[in-house]
């Protein structure tokens, strides 16, 4: 199957559409322009599936760049039969075609490589072939002291390793063995030896044991981990039974071989053999696999994780064009303060000392309502890190004093803002700026617009990510920014004040080019319209082409220019207006008028139905905002650490982070609290993201604290039931799934008391998946 083909059937999709995504692909046109503009070459294509097909095509290309040096390298060897070439041409998994390739390799010296050298294949190759010869006697045809064959021990062992590593390098018998252990086998690990304390955040891994097929990955992403950190050592066992494992795999290396105990001179040498291939080669080498495809299938869950949680907060409701305050709270080094105007132009900074040791409160109210005044600010944004809860007493406190000013306050994530300050980016936009300023003038716009703010940051340091620094970095970073190319170009951007940071996620838009516009913006004032784009310096025609779509000319000549209509889309707009008469800026907007239009009408050999109906529904609302409308959530008075909550409270929060077992809300105190897949609704929930998402206001229930160790068990169930410190876990809670034992060891339950709801969520996060 070639490789548009299988695309296809992996897809689902016909071919055709296939073929026309990856022309385009390969023409250099992005996802993001793909799924929007050439719906008609691709027959609808969304951008999962481009993005799905995007991957796939790469990865399948790459096997086929390995299949054809494969092949090279064993043609020139001379050793290239019609029936390798056909099973080398029919592999469809890089595994397979290595293990193919595997007894071709060039290698080091082995000593099967040393056995062959000194003659002794013929020797192996007689007893496999017939058992009724008495290895000893067969043996000592081969004695040449000269070729470093001493005696007959030796050539026997030199036939062993020609035998072992042939065993070890079939192709088929590895594929077999692989699977069936990667389908009984069990991941176990256990504590070393003196690293009880220092390793105390790994102790539910201290005696552990699962099926390696059933670890989720947020549990396998740990185990590594923990052994990385020599904390844990971990080790896979083939089966329940390991005995009988052990003796079933080898017998299907003699099955495989032709090798069965009939009481012939060679049959116990024959089944020593099978039994030191496996244990020293095969098993070795299946351990790694296993390991390693454990540990590749997690990280793709983790990177997939933290891609859909930082699509949702990219996506997050912005609170708009409002004048904004943005406070990055401190206690000794006091709160720093920033003021931007609409567009996010910084006004002002300070910096406040209202806590200890200064307690300079009631002058810093002062200040603060000195600043709101002067410049209308509509929004306060407190970051909530430290002091977070303090300042935002603070603020409360403001408003009490001053209602006049009629401000609203928000709790922002920092996540990130620090990384911002510092960065060579934030250098260029305030080179005279102090560094801690800069983190208030970042929580200010992230608040107005997160999309715009969060894309100066580099996506794996926003704090959406579950286990983000264990996993491949290269493909982390090439799937966010995936996913905020996606995000920036769902939502558009207007080019008269858009940051270069922005502008380079556009569809077509380079880093370069970016920056070029932003220059010719600053020189000749703001574009008036889309075709002014093709004078900024290297911006040609394929990439206006891309990019056009997705930038805005707010206020423009040309109304369509504020509008996600394509400039090459504008002639079926025309032929629209001179047929109904109407004026553009009486068609836009009018979505009684539009809705009676016959989309059929305007369609023609460029313009198919698709894109005259994006046109129409874009026409009612144009430059419509994907994103959801802007919420805030109001944070309990009184309750402002961990020590402050009690079971049973009702807390409003903010949802940070999304995992395959359950969600993190910041109910403000400082650490967020776990709202376990079992307690996210009354219903059985499979994806937490059927649920909730990044960004989303929860109103939930704290049902247990545990202070000592910063655990906070949330639930959005109705009528959940809460553990009170020392109290026994209730019985109906207890639904997790038990794990496989540990060979020989029955594995150590966690403590049973002190328990609980939160202890059992926790539990069930390390055994369900």
């Amino acid at each position: 199957m070639n490789i548009i083909a299988r695309i296809a059937e992996e897809l689902g999709v016909r071919e055709r559409q296939v073929q026309a995504a990856v022309d385009l692909l390969d023409e250099g046109a992005t996802v993001p322009f793909i799924a929007r503009y050439r719906k008609e070459a691709t027959g609808g294509l969304d951008d999962t599936q481009l993005r799905t097909l995007e991957v796939r095509l790469a990865y399948l290309r790459e096997l086929e760049d390995r299949r054809q040096t494969i092949l090279d390298s064993i043609r020139e060897q001379g050793k290239l039969t019609p029936e390798l070439e056909q099973a080398i041409l029919a592999a469809d998994t890089k595994t397979l075609l290595e293990d193919l390739y595997l007894p071709y390799k060039p290698k080091r010296r082995t000593k099967a490589q040393i056995a062959r050298e000194a003659g002794l294949e013929p020797l192996a190759d007689a007893l496999l072939g017939d058992p009724s010869l008495v290895p000893e006697s067969e043996a000592e045809k081969y004695v040449d002291a000269d070729k470093g064959v001493p005696d007959a021990a030796a050539a026997l062992e030199g036939a062993r390793q020609i035998l072992m590593e042939r065993f070890a390098e079939h192709a088929g018998l590895l594929a077999d063995l692989r699977e069936r252990i990667w389908n009984e086998g069990i991941l176990a690990s256990t504590v070393v030896e003196g690293k009880e304390q220092a390793g105390a955040k790994f102790r539910d891994y201290f005696d552990f044991a699962e099926p390696i097929a059933k670890i989720p990955s947020h549990r396998a992403l740990a185990l590594f981990r923990g052994r990385n950190e020599d904390v844990l050592d971990l080790v896979l066992k083939v089966g329940k039974d390991e005995d009988a494992a052990h003796k079933a795999a080898e017998s299907l290396i003699a099955r495989t071989f032709g090798i069965a105990g009939k009481g012939r001179p060679a049959d116990r040498w024959l089944a020593d053999t099978v039994h030191y291939a496996w244990k020293v080669k095969i098993l070795t080498r299946i351990d790694l696999d296993l390991k390693q495809r454990l540990r590749e299938a997690a990280e793709a869950e983790a990177i997939q994780v933290f891609a859909k949680n930082l699509k949702d907060l990219l996506l997050a409701a912005p609170a708009g064009p409002r004048t904004t305050m943005g406070l990055d709270p401190g206690l000794r080094t006091g709160v720093k303060v920033a003021v931007v105007d609409q567009t996010g132009k910084l006004l002002e900074t300070a910096t406040i000392y209202p806590h200890q040791p200064q307690n300079q409160w009631d002058q810093s109210i002062a200040t603060l309502a000195r600043m709101i005044a002067q410049y209308e600010v509509e929004l306060v944004a407190i970051g909530n890190g430290t002091a977070s809860r303090e300042t935002d007493q603070l603020v409360g406190d403001l408003i009490k004093r001053h209602p006049e000013l009629h401000i609203t306050k928000v709790m922002v994530s920092e996540a990130g803002a620090s990384v911002y300050s510092a960065s060579e980016l934030a250098a260029k936009e305030f080179p005279d700026l102090d560094v801690s300023l800069r983190g208030a003038v970042s929580i200010a716009r992230r608040l107005q617009d997160p999309l715009a703010e969060l894309v100066k940051i580099e996506p794996k340091a926003i704090g959406v990510g579950q286990y983000q620094h264990d996993v491949n970095q290269s493909q982390l970073a090439k799937s966010l920014d995936a996913v905020v190319e996606d995000c920036v170009n769902a939502v558009g951007v207007d080019v008269n004040t858009a940051s270069v940071s922005l502008l380079r996620y556009v569809s077509g838009l380079s880093q370069t080019i970016s920056q070029n516009i932003v220059e010719y913006r600053n020189r000749n004032g703001a574009f008036n319209s889309r075709e002014e784009l093709k004078k900024v310096p290297r911006l040609g025609e394929k990439t206006f082409e891309q990019a056009a779509g997705f930038l805005r000319i707010m206020n423009g000549t040309n109304p369509l220019d504020a509008s996600a209509v394509h400039p090459e889309a504008y002639p079926v707009v025309e032929r629209i207006i001179r047929d109904t008469g109407k004026d553009i800026r009486e068609l836009i907007g009018n979505a009684a008028f539009l809705r009676s239009v016959n989309a059929e009408n305007y369609t023609d050999e460029r313009f198919g139905l698709p894109t005259v109906t994006d046109i129409l529904k874009e026409l009612e609302k144009p430059g419509r905002d994907p994103r959801p409308e802007f919420k805030t959530a109001q944070f309990k008075e009184g309750v402002d650490k961990i020590e402050d909550l009690k079971p049973g409270m009702m807390l409003e929060g903010v949802v940070t982070n999304v995992t395959n077992f359950g969600a993190f809300v910041d109910i403000g105190v400082h650490q967020d609290g776990l709202v376990h897949i079992s307690h996210l609704s009354d219903k059985f929930v499979k994806d937490p993201r059927e649920v909730v998402k990044a960004g989303d206001v929860v109103k939930v229930k704290v049902v247990e604290v545990d202070v000592p160790r910063r655990r906070i068990g949330l639930s959005m169930k109705k009528d959940a039931a809460v553990t009170t410190p020392g109290s026994e876990r209730n019985s109906s809670q207890d639904s997790s799934r038990k794990v496989e034992p540990r060979a020989k060891k029955p594995r150590q339950e966690l403590p049973s008391k002190p328990k609980g709801v939160m202890a059992e969520a926790l539990a069930k996060a390390m055994r369900k998946g």
